[in-house]
């Protein structure tokens, strides 16, 4: 059984870094430009780790990948990602970029960043499937990036309102939210704080009993169309209230969306409220994942506002 793991990069781990980097960029072909991978050191890699971290991977102890952080405002950019050729096919590049995300996701960081060569076809279908998006092309080099999940714990329904305003200050006509969480998790209570900041004529309610409710904006911007697919049977059912025709040019929320409101979109939030086990607590525990190029470019900022 293949015994993989993925590390911290740390001072003594330079050199296995250095030499993974070295045999996975010599194995490419000529590139023109060609890539300054090979110009990487002990000294080039200690200084990278030292400031900003990176990753090693070891399959039955021995060196197979690495890759080196550059951490630019709340922005992870991921270099010299490497794998040795004799440990291609194995799953070595996915795991560190899986780790990779995680770690800028306990940094509390929006997106990971990358470049590509345009030139290597394998290399860009890989971080397609990855989920990341060209938000930019300078001459062969495709930047590629990826907005990461948001992760909170709510003290309070006036918190969960006060995020929701907080984001509807990131929407535009066309997004699309779908929420998923437990009967009185919060969803009406996040969707209310949209409204409030997209400045949406009438008070938002939950939508149960009349399926879906338009509340058009006062202030020049998009309408929030506001659906409870909680009754709905599946998507055929949700095809049938024609959102097709109000989705360019509103904010799109459907609460109990999962596994339904998905394919009205490719991009969209996926919004996910939990509570606790103790009915009489209000705190939640809220998950935003963004999906699809729209927020690849500038992610997702909210957070708990601290009171006075």
């Amino acid at each position: 059984m293949t015994d993989l793991h993925v590390v911290d990069a740390t001072a003594e781990h330079v050199d296995d870094i250095v030499t993974v980097i070295h045999h996975a960029f010599s194995a490419r072909r000529v590139l023109d430009p060609p890539s300054t991978a090979l110009s990487e050191n002990a000294i080039t890699v200690a200084a990278a780790v030292a400031e900003h971290g990176g990753l090693l991977v070891l399959i039955d102890g021995t060196p197979a990948g690495a890759m080196l952080f550059e951490q630019t405002g709340d922005v992870l950019n991921l270099r010299r990602v490497s794998v040795d050729p004799r440990s291609q096919a194995r799953g070595v590049a996915s795991a560190m970029v899986g780790c990779a995300e995680q770690v800028a996701v306990r940094r509390g960081l929006s997106r990971v960043n990358l470049i590509a060569r345009v030139e290597l076809p394998d290399t860009v279908e890989f971080w397609r499937r990855r989920g990341y998006s060209v938000v930019d092309q300078q001459a062969q080099n495709l930047i590629y990036a990826k907005a990461l999940p948001v992760e909170l714990t709510v003290p309070t329904g006036e918190d969960m309102q006060a995020i929701g305003e907080q984001l509807a200050g990131q929407l535009r006509a066309g997004d699309l939210l779908v929420l998923s969480g437990d009967l009185g998790a919060g969803k009406t209570t996040f969707t209310q704080g949209l409204g409030t900041g997209l400045k949406v004529r009438g008070a938002v309610t939950s939508p149960t009993f009349v399926i879906s409710r338009v509340h058009p904006s006062l202030a020049g911007g998009p309408a929030l169309v506001h659906v409870d697919a909680y009754r709905l049977g599946g998507f055929a059912e949700l095809d049938d209230l024609d959102l097709d025709a109000s989705l360019e040019d509103a904010v799109t929320v459907v609460e109990w969306g999962h596994g339904i409101a998905e394919a009205l979109a490719p991009e969209r939030l996926d919004v996910v409220i939990t509570r606790g086990d103790d009915d009489t607590d209000e705190t939640r525990s809220l998950r935003i994942t963004p999906v699809g190029s729209r927020w690849a470019a500038s992610g997702v900022r909210v957070s708990v506002l601290e009171k006075n």
